[in-house]
């Protein structure tokens, strides 16, 4: 621009005419602002195309005619980060009216004037949200048990559940991961102690510290938190060691041979040959009472459980699979006369639902056995008295874990033996095991 003070204009003259160039500067944009402005009379009467095209606003504001006949605001602008073109859209016609585009196009235009990108901004500030939201410990444990559910036994799944929903969503349900604090944990676990410190108490206090440990290793997994706060505890010194107690049985054959006949003629229940057949078969409770008739072949006489009911659910190892003695096939066709209508052999009040998995415990209670014998110690008692007995049966120390459905723990050892096919070699074991039982038999 030219100096005018070269051309002898005083101050006066000079601050005049540029008075007057700011009020023409400020007129024309007005004019030109109301001109290129949408209303929204110019929005409802615009025509649709046989190409898409826009209508201007100012600050970047415009609204893109669709041959759809939809209507889109989009803003466009330069990147004060990259100083590249950047384009978003802030919704549709009326969806979105005219002034809230506006004032998200001021929004927009003040980050920028601040040296943000605007795009980036919200992307930024939903992934937290999003991450905020994601973070709250009953959303991201329901999550970790939506998984749980997946590779757990429904029975295993429930119980956890129930431990998370009673001991630990009181707590800290609504509390974020982040904001859970060491004390926070050592006060759950105490208070579930305070309960009653017993065996029981003890062992779900320590359930409680193992599942709080996994949520914390997955959120750290999900990216949720960088540290878990529960390495930092030392169990020991908030839990009490519990005294270890086995599952009674009885082992001297006298006493046996009591169980045994107390078992054979209890004539009280539905389910009165389910401690026959566990005498017999000694499975674990929830293999046992779970039982169904598709599980036995009367033909080939056999037992086959899929091995992903078992208590070790290896893939590599094969279904559970025993003979069936002649003794114990009786004892399945007189259950099948009463329970042939349900798929499960031995069922509950309602003839779709298997017996509950505390009736065997129940039952040996009733025959006087509290504190002496309990369903899970019958596995104790068949693999003690088959011990005792080695010399008459000769029976392999393999073939005595196979019918109990004893694992090795040594994955290497496993992987070598996962193969072997003991079914034949258990013919003997069944054979000479029920026909022990039936000699007790008065």
């Amino acid at each position: 621009m030219f100096h005018m003070e070269q051309f002898g204009y005083t101050k006066d003259v000079i601050k005049s005419i540029q008075n007057i160039k700011l009020r023409y500067d400020n007129l024309y944009f007005l004019i030109r602002r109301t001109i290129l402005s949408l209303t929204e009379n110019k929005i409802k009467t615009s025509k649709v195309k046989d190409k898409n095209y826009t209508l201007s606003d100012t600050g970047g504001l415009q609204l893109l005619i669709k041959t759809n006949k939809s209507k889109l605001f989009e803003f466009r602008y330069i990147s004060p980060v990259s100083k590249k073109r950047r384009k978003t859209s802030f919704g549709t016609y009326p969806k979105t009216t005219l002034k809230n585009a506006r004032m998200k196009r001021d929004e927009f235009l003040e980050l920028i004037e601040q040296g943000i990108d605007p795009i980036d901004y919200n992307k930024d500030k939903n992934n937290n949200e999003l991450k905020k939201q994601n973070s709250i410990f009953k959303n991201l444990t329901q999550e970790w048990l939506s998984y749980e559910k997946e590779r757990l036994s429904k029975r295993t799944f429930e119980n956890k559940n129930r431990i998370i929903q009673l001991d630990i969503y009181p707590y800290f349900e609504d509390k974020y991961i982040e904001d859970i604090t060491h004390q926070d944990i050592i006060n759950l676990i105490q208070k579930r102690l305070s309960k009653n410190e017993n065996n029981s108490s003890i062992e779900t206090a320590k359930k409680l510290f193992q599942y709080l440990n996994i949520i914390f290793k997955y959120s750290i997994t999900k990216g949720l938190i960088k540290r878990n706060i529960c390495n930092d505890i030392v169990l020991d010194l908030i839990i009490p060691k519990h005294k270890t107690t086995h599952n009674p049985k009885i082992t001297q054959e006298d006493e046996f041979k009591k169980l045994v006949n107390d078992i054979y003629f209890n004539n009280k229940t539905l389910n009165k040959n389910i401690l026959k057949f566990a005498l017999h078969i000694p499975l674990r409770a929830s293999n046992l009472t779970n039982l169904k008739w598709e599980y036995i072949n009367f033909d080939n006489c056999s037992l086959t459980i899929p091995r992903e009911l078992m208590k070790i659910k290896d893939h590599n190892l094969p279904d559970f699979k025993v003979p069936l003695s002649f003794q114990v096939l009786k004892i399945l066709q007189e259950q099948y006369e009463l329970t042939s209508n349900s798929e499960f052999v031995f069922i509950g009040r309602s003839n779709n639902k298997p017996i509950n998995i505390d009736t065997p415990n129940k039952i040996l209670t009733s025959l006087g056995y509290k504190n002496k014998q309990t369903f899970h110690g019958l596995r104790g008692s068949c693999r003690s008295i088959l011990e005792t007995n080695q010399i008459k049966h000769n029976l392999s120390y393999e073939v005595k874990e196979r019918f109990l459905d004893h694992q090795s723990t040594n994955l290497v050892e496993r992987a070598y033996s996962h193969k072997a096919d003991y079914f034949e070699q258990l013919k003997p074991l069944v054979k000479w095991w029920s026909e022990y039982i039936d000699s007790l038999v008065i």
